[in-house]
């Protein structure tokens, strides 16, 4: 695959701003939120098997990401995704990557049908990885995953004449990356870490109970405007269905739910999910209808 051709080490990034890591058991893999540690890069081989081109990825402890056929956990679909160093390495490690039009997102697919998934929700679920094929729409985008290329192949002629290959840490402008890079213009340039940082507002959360006490805080990185993909990501987030966003009253600190646009400029925001069943939720609607007119109510609500 063209996007892998001259690249030698990369970080694989989730559709949750998270990376994927090599835990330090040097057998389960997770997502972390940092991008500096050296256990979220992964070496890359490239496999040819007929006419398609595979890839391994190797993580720090020298051992290859691998598909195993593990169940995950007990009544939940998906299989466990390890580290694995076999003597004689199967097909259980071998990735395709296919790639989503001209950008740097990709699908890993195994042999098997399977693709390569971050999930997110609550703990025992949060951040972990398996490989399964996603049914519903909006799980699609768990198994997009983005190629954030740290070193380069390089070819060099030496002075008698033939090509060795060396590899530089380089700098690169990933929103405008299209295909292979362009070789650097020095020899020795730094990957810079800001291209790392994650774009959009941060959004702080809490999921709380029937009391309206927090059973989990949590933040993460949103690039959206509006309240109805607020929704969506945070039920991604929080593996939970059928939520209300809400937000406190700064005047009474009240909860009422978010409607419409989110503030402008990126603002960081602190929001509260609530199960739109609960009794809650229903209260919370009790109290909006008691502040505003019934025909009003009927159109904001």
């Amino acid at each position: 695959m063209e996007l892998f051709q001259n690249i030698k080490t990369i970080r694989l990034r989730s559709h949750l701003e998270k990376y994927l890591q090599a835990s330090v058991d040097h057998v389960s893999v997770s997502q972390c939120r940092s991008a500096s540690i050296k256990s979220s890069s992964w070496t890359v081989e490239l496999v040819r098997s007929g006419e398609t081109t595979y890839i391994r990825l190797k993580s720090c402890y020298g051992k290859y990401l691998t598909a195993s056929n593990s169940p995950f956990l007990l009544g939940i679909v998906g299989r466990k995704v390890i580290q694995s160093k076999n003597k004689r390495l199967g097909t259980s490690v071998d990735w395709e990557p296919i790639r989503e039009g001209k950008s740097n997102m990709v699908k890993l697919k195994t042999r098997y049908g399977n693709y390569l998934r971050a999930n997110g929700g609550l703990p025992p679920i949060r951040n972990t990885v398996t490989h399964d094929s996603p049914f519903i729409n909006h799980t699609q985008d768990w198994i997009l995953w983005e190629v954030v290329p740290l070193e380069f192949q390089v070819q060099k002629t030496s002075k008698s004449g033939s090509l060795a290959k060396h590899s530089q840490r380089v700098e690169l402008d990933l929103l405008s990356m299209s295909g292979t890079p362009k070789p650097p213009k020095v020899s020795t340039m730094q990957w810079r870490e800001s291209s790392e940082t994650p774009r959009g507002r941060l959004i702080y959360y809490r999921v709380v109970d029937e009391c309206g006490e927090a059973k989990t805080k949590s933040s993460f990185n949103f690039k959206g405007n509006g309240v109805d993909e607020l929704t969506r990501k945070l039920e991604q987030e929080t593996g939970l269905e059928d939520i209300v966003v809400c937000n406190r009253s700064p005047s009474n600190g009240e909860l009422y739910p978010l409607r419409l646009q989110l503030p402008p400029d990126d603002t960081t925001m602190d929001v509260v999910v609530i199960q739109a069943s609960s009794k809650l939720m229903k209260k919370i609607w009790k109290q909006v209808k008691v502040m505003m007119k019934d025909e009003n109510f009927a159109k904001w609500r």
